[in-house]
C-alpha cells in the first residue's frame, strides 16, 4: 500500500513540476519577445537591426491553398495554374476543362 501511495505522489510531483517549467519557459518567451520588438541590444552592447527583430518576431503564415476545378483537390497557391480566372492543380488539369465541351455541345 506504501509503495502505491509513493507511486501516486511521485506522479503528481512530476506532473506539477511538468507545469511549472512549461509556465517558466513560456513567460521567458515572452519576455524575450517584448524585448526584441522594443528594440533591445545586442550580444556586443550595440543595437540589434531592425530586420532581425522582425524576422523573429512574425511568425510564418501559411501559404494559401486553393480547390482544382477539374479534380477538387487542394494545392498550395504558388504550385496552382490560373486560366480564365478559374483555379487548377495543374496545366494538364486546366487543358482538360478546356477542352471539355460546353453549352449545347455538351449535351
Amino acid at each position: 500500500m506504501r509503495q502505491i501511495f509513493l507511486l501516486i505522489m511521485l506522479f503528481i510531483v512530476g506532473q506539477w513540476l511538468v507545469k511549472a517549467l512549461r509556465r517558466h519557459d513560456a513567460q521567458t518567451s515572452q519576455r524575450a519577445g517584448a524585448n526584441g520588438a522594443a528594440g533591445a541590444k545586442g550580444p556586443h552592447g550595440g543595437a540589434r537591426s531592425a530586420g532581425s527583430a522582425q524576422a523573429q518576431a512574425q511568425p510564418q503564415l501559411a501559404e494559401p491553398m486553393i480547390r482544382c476545378v477539374e479534380c477538387g483537390v487542394h494545392a498550395p497557391k504558388s504550385d496552382s495554374v490560373v486560366v480564365a480566372g478559374q483555379p487548377f492543380c495543374s496545366a494538364a488539369h486546366a487543358l482538360r476543362h478546356g477542352a471539355r465541351p460546353t453549352g449545347r455541345d455538351a449535351r
